[in-house]
């Protein structure tokens, strides 16, 4: 059986293995999501043959922008003739990023490492003639960074696979049985032969919607890959037995309420490498909504799509060196808290220690003004700027010896001690943070 949220986020359920059954609690969940909860940022890359010709990943021939046959001529410019996967892994690391998440094979049916359930491969098709993930996979590891396997359910390549979103032109699955079970035999292939040869930290799946969790066999997905690694986290697009929820592109505006949720977001408006699209999203615009995720308690997943070399381009190494500056000189304010105050409390994004004894305020450049804290209802022992140690001193105003309602605190900033994209400052409390919650009054 399962219980889950609306939003598909596990609680617990109970899985066969063989006549045995094993049951996975909400402790055994909570355990292996320690390093996911305490990471923060990740790095998704679009990789696939779509960066040949520059056009939208698999969706261009489903959305008829081009022919299946045209998309499919791509192959054969794929060449990753520059590709270096240390060089990737090096700036990852740069960025700040805990983990990364690589496409293993899009709704196009091209894998982009080396399988033996299809020739479909880049391997064995494109001019790269080499396993993408693999060597990846091994130079994030030797930077201790977690490994992420992206992987489409869907195959929109496979002729057993009935079409595109439930498109019949091929067959229904109910009354063609037997080819849908030979699909499945194929996807779960693929999955048995990534869990064994790239061991996966994180299975990232996608295009669950066209089925339902019974014709995706989607428990036994699940036992295949945790009989393997039994640490391996999955997201939340396996029709309910996934471990964490994935908002795409759109951020929650009120802070979700599940225990551990990522958001997954391009640097422009495309997924993979699109050269038309040159809406770049700043460096101050992706430490702004990098903020906002962590302040809520979630993680970002930010996407960057390679060419067809296998070089990243100059934007997104620019965003990522920069994000990866602000995060080393305020990583403590972002790498391992918790989700910050509840709104009204602060006009702005906070985090908090895991102890709660220690505030961290977010305050974006060129701010000008005094910052205010309503409801702390705890003595503050100390205020300082994260990454030059300048001290402030905060100002209590409104509060009433015999009130139990605590006083607002304003605090200054002078703009000399002002990060150029967002300063943060560090509140030391004199126990864990308390919190007025009611109307005023006596």
């Amino acid at each position: 059986m399962i219980r889950k949220t609306t939003l598909g986020l596990i609680i617990c359920f109970t899985i066969g293995l063989g006549h045995a059954q094993t049951k996975i609690d909400p402790k055994t969940i909570a355990d292996k999501m320690h390093w996911f909860e305490d990471a923060k940022l990740g790095i998704f890359i679009h990789a696939g043959i779509y960066s040949v010709n520059g056009i939208d990943e698999s969706w261009s021939f489903h959305n008829k922008k081009i022919s299946y046959a045209d998309y499919m001529k791509q192959l054969k410019g794929f060449t990753l003739s520059k590709y270096d996967p240390a060089t990737w892994a090096d700036l990852i690391k740069e960025s700040g990023a805990r983990y990364a998440v690589i496409t293993t094979k899009h709704h196009d049916g091209v894998a982009m490492y080396d399988t033996k359930q299809s020739d479909l491969n880049i391997v064995k098709k494109t001019p790269a003639n080499r396993d993408m993930v693999k060597p990846f996979f091994d130079e994030l590891r030797k930077r201790d960074i977690k490994c992420g396997a992206y992987f489409s359910l869907i195959d929109w390549s496979n002729k057993f696979y009935p079409g595109f979103l439930k498109d019949s032109s091929r067959y229904e699955v109910q009354n063609d049985y037997d080819r849908w079970n030979t699909f499945r035999m194929f996807f779960q292939g693929q999955i048995t032969e990534i869990a064994n040869t790239l061991k996966p930290d994180l299975w990232w799946f996608d295009g669950d919607w066209e089925h339902s969790a019974e014709e995706w066999e989607a428990e036994k997905v699940r036992r295949i890959i945790l009989s393997r690694n039994k640490n391996a986290i999955i997201n939340g697009r396996l029709q309910g037995y996934g471990d964490y929820t994935t908002p795409e592109q759109n951020f929650p505006v009120t802070r979700p309420p599940f225990n551990w949720w990522e958001l997954c977001m391009t640097i422009n408006d495309n997924w993979g490498f699109q050269p038309q699209d040159q809406n770049w999203k700043t460096p101050y615009e992706i430490i702004t909504i990098f903020v906002d995720a962590v302040a809520n308690g979630g993680n970002l997943l930010l996407d960057i799509g390679p060419k067809e070399d296998g070089t990243i381009p100059d934007q997104e190494v620019n965003v990522l060196k920069e994000l990866g500056a602000w995060n080393k000189k305020n990583g403590e304010a972002i790498f391992g808290t918790k989700a910050g105050l509840p709104a009204g409390h602060f006009y702005g994004a906070s985090t908090m220690s895991k102890d709660s004894t220690t505030l961290y305020l977010f305050v974006p450049a060129k701010t000008v003004g005094t910052l205010m804290i309503k409801g702390l209802d705890n003595k503050i022992e100390d205020i300082t700027v994260v990454g030059n140690g300048a001290k402030l001193t905060p100002k209590v105003v409104g509060k009433i010896s015999w009130s139990k309602v605590p006083g607002l605190v304003y605090i200054d900033l002078p703009e000399n001690v002002q990060d150029k994209y967002m300063t943060v400052l560090k509140v030391k409390l004199d126990k864990p943070v308390k919190l007025y919650r009611g109307e005023g009054g006596l």
